[in-house]
């Protein structure tokens, strides 16, 4: 299934659905980030996705961070909440969702990097070097308040 993200675009489509995700900025020793290329946009991104029922999303958080990269985690803090009614993603099966993903802060404590059905890539990314990776604005947003650290965490409408 591919994937369009629209952000502040006023031909975008309507929205049809609305889905919990979360998103994880994770940290290794060496102050990199550990990000995928996704496969269903070709962007870079955090690892994250669909809130599950029976999970609580810091469950969610763990599990599509290991799905994706390999990485077992363990989530710290909170990094924000992002509902941005602007920002929508449309698919290839007609469906048109609204943004509403919660990012966690969380560290690896296991396993390896490798790639998975939504991660044609896992790597991870020196600060430095992110400006040469292709990031949609709205993760750039995650990834920015992820590095402040020790701020409140935002919450965006």
């Amino acid at each position: 299934m591919t994937r369009t993200d629209h952000f502040h675009d006023p031909k975008a489509p309507q929205p049809n659905s609305i889905v919990i995700a979360v998103s994880t900025f994770v940290l290794d020793e060496d102050e990199r980030l550990l990000m995928i290329r996704r496969t269903d946009n070709d962007l870079y991104g955090l690892p994250g996705g669909r809130h599950e029922l029976g999970e609580t999303m810091t469950e969610t958080a763990i599990r599509e961070t290991k799905e994706e990269t390999g990485i077992a985690v363990e989530v710290t803090s909170l990094v924000g909440i992002f509902s941005n009614p602007d920002h929508v993603l449309s698919y290839d099966d007609g469906e048109v969702r609204q943004e509403f993903s919660i990012c966690f802060r969380a560290r690896a404590v296991g396993g390896s990097a490798r790639t998975s059905d939504e991660s044609s890539e896992v790597i991870w990314v020196p600060r430095g070097e992110l400006g040469t990776r292709d990031i949609h604005p709205s993760i750039r947003l995650r990834i920015d308040h992820g590095f402040r650290g020790g701020e409140a965490p935002p919450y965006y409408t």
